[in-house]
């Protein structure tokens, strides 16, 4: 493995502020996005994404704001999710100064939107955001199935071949978060990414369940490109990226 890997914090964005909780629920603040962006700017991360957890029912605006003033001030690149449905949502997000937009729910339900974007864009500026949780339902032969709606929403699609039917429409990119793990800084979900990693072969980035710098690691062995995390790095000591990425280096992985 030759390119760097990149490690990214995620910023779950809720009315202009960051929150974070376990299993998506139990949120609890976390700072102001514009504050904690160029602290992890300063800190050396690689790439920061925003999520919108309420965008479906919240006000844009509110996450446009965001996106141009962090822009302004944070020079590596910028992912934003939440809400994203269209060509129309992708074109302001860039306009405000995003580099890459995240979409899940709505190409879920019309998978024809990543053609439309990633045509119009290009594959780099689209991110799949794909929330996956393990289940026993046997119309799931991968055994993860794609949820919607921050997790909440089961699809009874299997994750794996949603990876591959959505690289064969031209995402640049995915975010594999396990719904499961996600804030119980028990470890990554490393049997999902091996499974997402052996279907596709676009970048990977692995997210849900990181509670320490030797849980990354193991993440990129699985197939992981990126490592993406929250709860360690909103509550953790200030030099926790430099941390997660001499882990990394001691494995043998090249990082920025």
């Amino acid at each position: 493995m030759s390119v760097a890997i990149r490690v990214i914090p995620c910023l779950d964005v809720d009315e202009g502020r960051v929150v974070k909780g376990v299993n998506f629920e139990g949120l609890r603040d976390a700072g102001d996005p514009l504050e904690l962006a160029k602290r992890y700017n300063e800190a050396g991360a690689d790439e920061i994404t925003f999520l919108d957890v309420t965008a479906s029912s919240g006000d844009r605006e509110t996450t446009f704001d965001v996106v141009r003033r962090t822009a302004e001030q944070v020079f590596i690149p910028l992912t934003v999710g939440g809400g994203v449905r269209s060509v129309e949502d992708v074109d302001r997000l860039l306009r405000e100064g995003a580099d890459k937009a995240s979409i899940n729910t709505a190409a879920v339900k019309r998978p024809e939107v990543i053609n439309e974007i990633t045509q119009r864009f290009g594959s780099q500026v689209l991110v799949l955001s794909l929330d996956a949780r393990r289940t026993d339902n046997p119309d799931v032969p991968s055994g993860f199935e794609v949820t919607t709606h921050g997790g909440r929403t089961g699809t009874g699609m299997c994750a794996v071949q949603w990876a591959k039917d959505a690289a064969e429409r031209g995402v640049g990119e995915i975010l594999l978060n396990s719904i499961d793990a996600d804030g119980t800084k028990d470890g990554f979900d490393l049997e999902m990414i091996r499974a997402v990693r052996a279907a596709v072969k676009v970048p990977l980035i692995a997210s849900g369940g990181a509670g320490a710098p030797e849980h990354f690691p193991p993440a990129i062995e699985a197939g992981a490109d990126a490592v993406l995390a929250a709860s360690i790095f909103h509550f953790g000591p200030v030099d926790m990226i430099a941390k997660v990425k001499d882990a990394i280096r001691a494995h043998g992985y090249p990082v920025r």
